[in-house]
């Protein structure tokens, strides 16, 4: 198998009274007469009536530099999600052609001619369109004449579904090149405002071709299983015909995933690593002769405790999620090429992962290839 991709002082005046003073002088003003016989009280009172006076003053000043702060935080905050916007759109618009770029490049390092392709498999959540399928435009932007195509839908478990089914088809001896995709744009499914999902989720995507060999290598063994109880644990509640799009759809933002944590994180563990031993128990494999576990990059909990059971040791697993995040059928493949120059020819790979449904699995594969030349 050969493979390619992927933040006033106060000043006081101090004053002296009558008492102080002694008699009015002679020379006081006739007017005196009207004035309070004790002008402390009237003092004080103007002291009080001018401090409050600056008090409402400064209240005033910091009012303004209340709003005025406030209106800059806002200003901030626009600049911000503006920036975000933008950045997200980009990543998307990679996203979008994550598919064809990784195919295109396949090609050319396997030197394969549009001609000699015969089917190509996109594994995705994320298709451009309801219909048709991504892997028939990718067919027609890469120029794909005699090749049929077709999609795989099983979310995060997507690649392995795919890489076997394509496998299936080389080993008929019908066909002599596979080009099988898993590519994402998990963005324009993930609720931003959610927390619990919206830092998970990544867009990404990467491409492997199968071909014939008559060697003791490739694609050996898979473990695949589907279990519908997960449904109420992992899903998109609207945008399919059990309820289909409509305003009140759209208005309570029922076209994101949603996902109850703890008990996707309890079956994928489990699963994941059942599917694993089976594969090794199988093909008498063992921690010692295994060269390489490529989990799904759905979490690093998930792969630290899907390992652990394993008792693979930790240089032996590979971990990209801090790149790409979760990639959904993106992630085996992209781990593939992140890390291919440390394949040597005849190594043992597992490949594993677990998505919604629930559907889960693993493959064990012997590399064909030496991932430096």
């Amino acid at each position: 198998m050969k493979k390619i991709l992927l933040t006033a002082s106060l000043a006081a005046a101090c004053s002296m009274s009558w008492a102080q003073i002694g008699e009015v002088p002679p020379d006081y003003p006739a007017q005196a007469a009207q004035y309070p016989t004790n002008p402390v009280d009237a003092q004080i009172e103007a002291v009080r009536r001018n401090y409050e006076d600056v008090k409402a003053r400064a209240q005033l000043r910091l009012d303004a530099e209340r709003r005025a702060k406030e209106e800059r935080e806002a200003a901030q905050a626009k600049a911000q999600l503006r920036e975000k916007a933008r950045a997200r759109a980009a990543a998307e618009a990679r996203a979008k052609e994550a598919a064809r770029k990784a195919a295109k490049q396949l090609m050319q390092r396997t030197n394969s001619q549009p001609d000699e392709i015969d089917l190509v498999i996109v594994a995705t959540t994320t298709p451009d369109y309801r219909l048709p399928s991504t892997a028939s435009i990718l067919c027609e932007r890469l120029g794909l004449k005699r090749a049929f195509a077709f999609d795989v839908q099983a979310v995060c478990s997507g690649f392995l579904y795919a890489l076997e089914t394509g496998a299936n088809f080389i080993r008929s001896g019908n066909y002599k090149k596979v080009v099988v995709v898993g590519a994402e744009k998990m963005s324009s499914i993930i609720n931003y405002t959610d927390r619990a999902t919206c830092p998970i989720f990544g867009d990404g995507g990467a491409a492997v071709m199968l071909e014939p060999t008559t060697e003791d290598l490739g694609i050996m063994d898979a473990v695949l299983r589907t279990d519908g109880k997960g449904l109420p644990f992992l899903h998109i509640k609207a945008g399919g015909s059990v309820c289909a799009p409509s305003y009140y759809t759209l208005d309570n933002q029922m076209h994101y995933i949603y996902q109850e944590g703890r008990t996707v994180f309890k079956y994928a563990v489990s699963n994941m690593a059942d599917a694993c031993e089976s594969i090794i128990a199988r093909n008498h494999l063992s921690k010692e002769n295994i060269d390489w576990v490529i989990p799904h990059q759905a979490n690093q909990r998930i792969i630290t405790a899907v390992t652990q059971r394993l008792e693979v040791p930790v240089e032996k697993v590979m971990v990209n999620i801090e790149r790409y995040g979760n990639t959904s059928a993106g992630t085996l493949p992209l781990c593939l090429w992140d890390f291919e120059d440390k394949f040597k020819k005849g190594d043992n790979l597992i490949l594993t992962a677990f998505g919604a449904g629930f559907a889960w699995g693993a493959i064990y594969v012997k590399w064909g290839y030496d991932g430096k030349k």
